[in-house]
Parts: structure tokens; C-alpha cells; sequence
């Protein structure tokens, strides 16, 4: 392998001292909030002057909001279940390791009201993808509480500390939340996919014909 071919491009250059400061800027929205966050801060963690920071971003607003993105692997797709299963996979992940990113945007929306529309913005696509994958009536709703129970778990578990839920092990949460999400995911018997109600009049019985 020559000199030139093992040299980064520049565009992979980039790509990874983007990927750097967003990973110190996660961190430390999540040590200290957006407010208390500085881009100074950021770019000196990631090893990098204050300049590109503001290059690569335009400012610290933007930078949260890349921060605060969803990950495109984990945006659900496919049939109520797979959504389902999907979203517990992804909990699974940030259950096992401290997740940053979530606690950069829990611990930043609830002191920033900037901060909390970037996060209701940046969640935008993965609740729309839940949305449609839902085949009921009040979808909305659903992958609403779908979401709110992700980011509830991962406030009481990492934020507040709660005995029992900080104690608990990935794998006893997600078994237990698994038939709860199943349930906001798939439609009620008595409502098939589309959202009508099914008819549950009794079948008139059968005309009696006279011998």
C-alpha cells in the first residue's frame, strides 16, 4: 500500500473530526445542559480549535440539533411488529451503555425551550415512521407514547436515579416492556388494519324454511 492511498481524503478527514466533536458535544450537553454548554468547551474536548467548530456547524444551536439527531438505523420501518421489536432494540443499546445523545437532549430540553423544539424536530422523522407503520386510527397517539416511553425510561433510569429501574438489567426492562409496546403497535382485535371498527352486530340467523 503506498503513502497516498493509506492518507485519509480530506472529506474523510472531515467526516471523522465531525464525528469527534459531536461526540464531545453529546457529552458534555448531557453533563451540563444547553445553557452551560460552550462551543469553546466542545472544541477544545475534541481536540480541535473554536473556529472549525463554528465552521462545521454555524452555531451552537445547530450543532445540539446535529447532536440531537436519531441515528438513521434507528429509524423503524416494516410491518407494526418490526417497528415494535425495532424501538426495543434500540432502548436495548442505550439501556446497556450510558446513551449521551439522549441525555445531551433530556437534560437540555428541560432547561432550554430552544433546546426542546430542536429535539421535538429532530425526533420529527422517526415519529412519522412509526406513525405510518401503525395501521389504526389513532396511530398518532400511539407512536407518541411509543416515544414518551423511551425517553421516560431513559430520564428515571439515568436522570432520576430510581432504585429499582437504575438497578434493573436491560434485558428484565425490555421483557417487560416488550408486550407493552406490541400492544401500542399492533391494532385491537375489533380494529383491522385501517383503522375501521370491525362489526360486532350478531349475524341474524338463517330464514327457516316451512316443509
Amino acid at each position: 500500500m503506498t503513502e497516498s492511498s493509506a492518507r485519509p481524503t480530506r472529506a474523510q478527514q472531515r467526516r471523522r473530526s465531525e464525528e469527534r466533536i459531536l461526540a464531545e458535544a453529546r457529552r458534555i450537553f448531557a453533563e451540563l445542559g444547553y445553557d452551560r454548554t460552550t462551543i469553546r468547551a466542545v472544541a477544545s474536548a475534541a481536540g480541535v480549535d473554536a473556529g472549525l467548530v463554528m465552521h462545521y456547524f454555524g452555531s451552537k444551536d445547530l450543532l445540539f440539533a446535529r447532536a440531537a439527531e436519531v441515528p438513521a438505523d434507528e429509524l423503524p420501518g416494516g410491518t407494526s411488529e418490526e417497528v415494535a421489536e425495532a424501538l426495543l432494540t434500540s432502548l436495548g443499546r442505550r439501556l446497556n451503555d450510558e446513551p449521551t445523545a439522549s441525555l445531551a437532549v433530556l437534560r437540555s430540553m428541560l432547561t432550554n425551550a430552544d433546546a426542546a423544539d430542536r429535539f421535538r424536530a429532530a425526533g420529527e422523522p422517526q415519529l412519522n415512521q412509526l406513525t405510518e407503520a401503525i395501521p389504526t386510527s389513532d396511530a398518532n397517539l400511539r407512536a407518541s407514547l411509543l416515544s414518551a416511553i423511551v425517553h421516560g425510561v431513559i430520564a428515571e433510569r439515568y436522570l432520576l436515579r430510581l432504585t429499582h429501574l437504575a438497578d434493573a438489567s436491560p434485558e428484565q426492562i425490555i421483557d417487560l416492556l416488550r408486550p407493552c409496546f406490541q400492544s401500542l403497535a399492533t391494532p385491537p382485535p375489533t380494529e383491522p388494519a385501517g383503522g375501521q371498527q370491525a362489526d360486532d352486530s350478531p349475524t341474524p340467523p338463517a330464514s327457516v324454511k316451512p316443509r
